[in-house]
């Protein structure tokens, strides 16, 4: 049997290595003529991710799957740089193109017949990647690990830009609201992600636009069921094959959380939820760059007391400001919030730091998920059945909270508009105790339309994996492609 090989480059974080090594996986398991390479880049800052890395080398998680990891590369991260993520990436080229230059040479030297090099995957923020597969005469995908949605509006603003020269960054601070023909509803400029209004961030994105459309397709991590309104207007005259096969989700613990330390907060945690009636418990976790100030900490503990719903608090410590760091756990949360709120809310509510989101989601006593609205969380959160309360942070998180809340009918507000970027000087406006209390309240009732909705689109998600699903049908369209 003649077998084929493609390297997958994911971008340094651990979401988007997650979701890599799962479509990987995915693609071995429905077809055993490919194998993948898997190249991991490093941050410098991120232990975590550098020893979910090794885990990962270290791993068997298949005889096709085999990892690539390169050495850490400490100038890489220049956050002098004008675009940081662009400086980033250029800088990893060369280590890039010498890995894809060894195993070509192994591919073709060896008397062992092995796989042939076809082609590139390449993460949605690595598509400076396709011009070193070029030079080797290799064709070239990328991985969306956002949804549709956001990848048309992408398409949409580098429209805008070239063929009427309109700046997106004009939209900072407006009440305009733009009419995109993949969305149903107008978006209000509150709502843009943050790389769109950001004058020194925005060309690098809008250049990814332009790079996408030189690739032999994307493969993006969503579902017909879920976007279709997006898919149907966005599919329209678009000729560059796009693959909708999620949810592809990891959810099971991850390498990198192995250990002692981890499985007793695990324990702990599940026996807090086992002790809960079903859906009574309100969960709130903002991903892995998710803090807030004190002051809005306060709030936060205020709402949850008065609401009266029991909880569970994925609490973080926020970074120094204008740093890129992940944020750490409270060694006494008592310091921070309001006075007197844990002795008042012990019976009814937990503090955690780390988060077991998958299992959490998963428990039957969680009826509610207050979350940043990354799109992994949203994957997760209707895999699960339960429905969210948005509270946006960074990123593409306003348009996929807009989405959730406005467009779907999937969720409740918070706050669409909240902003928070982490090297910005800009004032981030308090959130109050009344607007967090009144989206915890809508999130909780029983029997709405919004859980109704939610438990449908739950049992979608599935089938759509399933032999003659959607999404199970996307993908082979994509393995045909990769094969022709």
């Amino acid at each position: 049997m003649k077998r084929s090989e493609l390297v997958f480059i994911p971008s340094p974080g651990i979401g988007h290595v997650t979701s890599t090594v799962e479509l990987a996986r995915l693609l071995v398991n429905r077809d055993d003529r490919f194998v993948v390479t898997i190249i991991l880049m490093k941050l410098p800052f991120d232990e975590k991710f550098t020893s979910y890395c090794k885990s990962l080398t270290e791993s068997t998680i298949s005889n096709n799957i085999k990892f690539l990891d390169l050495p850490l590369l400490e100038q890489a991260l220049d956050m002098k740089a004008k675009d940081v993520l662009a400086f980033y990436m250029e800088t990893y080229k060369p280590l890039v193109k010498e890995a894809l230059a060894q195993l070509i040479e192994s591919s073709t030297s060896s008397p062992d017949k092995p796989p042939r090099l076809i082609g590139l995957l390449v993460d949605m923020f690595c598509v400076t990647m396709v011009d070193v597969g070029n030079d080797f005469g290799l064709r070239s995908y990328v991985f969306f690990t956002s949804g549709v949605g956001y990848l048309s509006l992408l398409f949409s603003m580098q429209t805008m830009k070239d063929e009427q020269n309109v700046d997106s960054t004009q939209f900072k601070d407006s009440d305009t609201e733009l009419v995109i023909s993949s969305f149903a509803k107008p978006i209000p400029a509150r709502v843009l992600p943050s790389m769109f209004l950001n004058k020194d961030v925005v060309p690098g994105f809008l250049n990814f636009a332009r790079k996408y459309k030189q690739t032999k397709g994307i493969v993006v991590n969503t579902f017909l069921e879920l976007e279709s309104h997006v898919m149907s207007s966005f599919f329209d005259g678009l000729t560059l094959p796009i693959y909708p096969v999620g949810p592809i989700l990891k959810l099971q613990r991850a390498e990198g959380d192995k250990g002692l330390d981890r499985a007793r907060e695990k324990e702990e945690i599940k026996k807090w939820l086992d002790d809960q009636p079903q859906s009574s418990v309100v969960f709130l976790c903002f991903g892995s760059m998710g803090s807030f100030d004190e002051d809005q900490l306060k709030e936060i503990s205020k709402a949850l007391e008065h609401s009266g719903h029991r909880f569970l608090w994925s609490l973080r410590r926020a970074p120094p400001k204008g740093t890129i760091v992940f944020p750490s756990g409270y060694d006494n949360p008592k310091e921070i919030l309001t006075d007197g709120f844990l002795d008042r809310t012990s019976m009814v509510g937990k503090i955690i730091g780390w988060a077991p989101q998958t299992d959490i989601l998963a428990h039957p006593a969680v009826g509610g998920f207050v979350s940043h609205c990354g799109w992994n969380s949203i994957l997760e959160s209707l895999w699960f059945g339960v429905p969210i309360a948005a509270w946006p942070i960074d990123g593409e998180q306003q348009l996929n909270a807009f989405q959730m809340v406005v467009e779907l009918g999937l969720g409740v507000e918070i706050k669409l508009d909240y902003r928070k970027d982490f090297l910005s000087d800009d004032e981030v406006k308090i959130v109050t105790a009344e607007e967090i209390e009144r989206g915890i309240n809508s999130l909780m009732q029983s029997n709405s339309e919004i859980k109704r909705k939610v438990k449908e689109m739950s049992e979608k998600s599935k089938k759509t994996l399933m032999e003659c699903g959607s999404s199970h049908t996307s993908f082979g369209h994509f393995i045909d492609n990769l094969m022709s």
